[in-house]
């Protein structure tokens, strides 16, 4: 197996991508010490959330969970650490506890399901669901003696994505409409754990406003946009995301449709129940990563400060998402 490349390598790799004013970028003319201490204050700043963005996806694409393939004990290992952490960030179980075990599945496997409650009387009972699926497919076809196929950047990438927005509002809780972070299991066997979570929320008569589920974001697209999503012209999305975040932080791409990827990720059985908005945001664009289900898909060949500016920029987004007085983002026309 190739060796991990320490966080912090991976850190100065990626750095070329970073928001962050370099060391070099600070003005000669500043003229005081609190000026100085700010503006490193604020590098360091970043540079810890791409650190822990690091620590994280590390984790869970580690040899340790063998692939992360749906109903196997290294998964089952994953789950365990993503519960840890809804707990001790204040989210709370929506169903009897963060488990929610699929029933499109012949072996033991579960999706994991956090809250947080919205903080508006009547808005809360209107839901955001924000996804990625957390499995992978275990072994890969072997390549100088590696058989174990990571999932770095599928998925590990969008799940450490979900993790960091719900430490975010499960701390803060600033959030109007409730949300609900969902890792998802099974997807690599058929979009199997957001099938059965799908049409068990639509049984439940489940008040769902929108689905934004995060995948394969862990380099940088070779296109000036930070992200793309799947489904671009389906509603108006795209453009309210935009106007969220003041700039373009989602686009178009082409290949996206050419592929369907709207219906080849866990936003489509939320979009096929409940005929809402519900589209993934993504950074692969069939270029600028050559490890697609191979075992070279490891996390010393992501770019944590990349997958920090996705993150930073889609925490606010979602954050106006959550708090508009009305459903602003609506399916397009037909």
């Amino acid at each position: 197996m190739k060796k991990y490349l320490f966080v912090l390598s991976a850190l100065v790799i990626g750095c070329k991508s970073a928001s962050v004013p370099d060391a070099g970028t600070i003005s000669e003319s500043t003229s005081t010490a609190s000026e100085i201490q700010s503006t490193v204050s604020s590098k360091v700043k970043e540079v810890t959330r791409a650190a822990k963005v690091g620590e994280i996806i590390t984790f869970l694409s580690s040899d340790e969970l063998s692939g992360r393939e749906a109903g196997s004990e290294g998964i089952n290992a994953a789950a365990t650490y993503i519960e840890e952490i809804f707990k001790k960030n204040g989210l709370k179980p929506y169903f009897k506890t963060y488990r929610d075990t699929l029933s499109t599945f012949d072996q033991p496997a579960f999706n994991i399901v956090g809250m947080v409650e919205g903080n508006d009387p009547g808005l809360k009972n209107e839901y955001i669901v924000v996804g990625a699926h957390y499995d992978h497919i275990g072994n890969g076809k072997p390549e100088d003696g590696d058989e174990i196929a990571n999932g770095a950047n599928d998925n590990a990438s969008g799940t450490t994505a979900v993790i960091e927005m719900a430490k975010y509002f499960g701390k803060n809780k600033t959030n109007k409409r409730s949300l609900l972070f969902v890792l998802f299991s099974a997807e690599e066997k058929g979009l199997l754990g957001s099938k059965h979570l799908a049409a068990k929320l639509k049984k439940e008569d489940f008040n769902l406003y929108t689905m934004v589920n995060f995948e394969m974001i862990g380099v940088p697209m070779q296109r000036e946009t930070l992200t793309y999503i799947t489904g671009f012209k389906e509603s108006n999305m795209a453009e309210k995301m935009n106007a969220y975040a003041g700039k373009d932080v989602v686009g178009f791409l082409p290949k996206a449709v050419e592929y369907q990827l709207f219906k080849r990720s866990d936003n489509y059985p939320f979009y096929n129940e409940f005929k809402v908005p519900s589209q993934t945001v993504c950074t692969f664009d069939f270029e600028n990563y050559p490890y697609y289900h191979h075992v070279d898909d490891e996390s010393s060949e992501l770019d944590f400060v990349h997958m920090a500016k996705v993150i930073n920029e889609m925490i606010p987004v979602l954050e106006k998402m959550t708090n508009t007085p009305e459903k602003e983002i609506k399916m397009n026309a037909k």
